[in-house]
């Protein structure tokens, strides 16, 4: 039997590369106007250009930091692993196809279980519900 993946990531428009040029696109305009008033001897646009090139830059900051988070499960023979990439954050779970048992979401939650004696991964934060449940069919279909 060959590797199965499935990959859950985030819905996010831009990339941390389009979101960098946009940022510099977006500050060279800011500063070509500041520096248009500037010249003209309005001065004081120069401090609220600078305030709100740090609002934007820290939101922008925040933005990428968990632009590429996502869930990956991965089967291969008899190990099943999940991986959760989360803020640059790598973290990698393993179980055996034999014991790994996935819970559905329960009602209200956003997420689903897979679980084997004491270790417990909650996943499918990025996907919705209908999603979930077909993710969850594929990936019991190689278990056991």
């Amino acid at each position: 039997m060959g590797m199965k993946r499935w990959q859950m990531r985030k819905n996010c428009a831009l990339t941390p590369k389009q979101l960098l040029m946009f940022y510099i696109v977006l500050v060279c305009l800011s500063l070509i106007v500041a520096t248009g008033f500037f010249l003209a001897g309005i001065w004081m646009i120069s401090i609220f250009t600078a305030l709100e090139i740090c609002a934007v830059t820290i939101g922008f900051l925040i933005y990428s930091r968990h632009a590429l988070d996502c869930e990956t499960v991965e089967i291969e023979d008899k190990c099943l692993l999940v991986k959760k990439c989360i803020s640059h954050k790598e973290i990698v779970y393993e179980f055996n196809t034999q014991w790994a048992k996935i819970d559905p979401p329960v009602a209200g939650s956003k997420t689903f279980n897979i679980s084997q004696s004491q270790l417990r991964v909650e996943l499918g934060q990025f996907i919705r519900h209908e999603q979930q449940i077909a993710l969850i069919a594929q990936v019991r279909a190689h278990l056991g």
